[in-house]
C-alpha cells in the first residue's frame, strides 16, 4: 500500500462521511435557526422548544434520506472490499 492509496481511501471516507452527515446537520441547523428566531421574537426561553423540533426533523430526514444513506455506505464498503487485491499487490 502506497501513501497515495492511503490518502485516496481517506479522502473517499471523508467524502462519504460528509455526504452522510450533511442532510441531518443541515436540516437541524435550519430548524434550529427558525426556532431561535421565533424564541428571540417572542422572548420564550424554553429549552425543549428547540430540542423537540430538531428531534422531529431529524427523524423525518432519516426516514426520507435513510435508504439513500444506506445505499451510499454499502456502495463505499463494497468498493473498499473489492479493491483489496489491487491495494495489496
Amino acid at each position: 500500500m502506497t501513501p497515495d492509496s492511503v490518502m485516496e481511501i481517506g479522502q473517499g471516507a471523508l467524502a462519504v462521511t460528509v455526504m452522510l452527515s450533511a442532510p441531518l446537520l443541515l436540516s437541524a441547523l435550519a430548524i434550529g435557526l427558525v426556532v431561535a428566531m421565533f424564541q428571540a421574537a417572542t422572548q420564550i426561553n424554553e429549552m425543549t422548544l428547540s430540542f423537540v423540533p430538531k428531534l422531529l426533523i431529524t427523524v423525518i430526514v432519516l426516514t426520507i434520506a435513510g435508504p439513500w444513506m444506506l445505499h451510499l455506505i454499502i456502495d463505499f464498503t463494497r468498493e473498499m472490499y473489492l479493491s483489496i487485491p489491487e491495494r495489496i499487490g
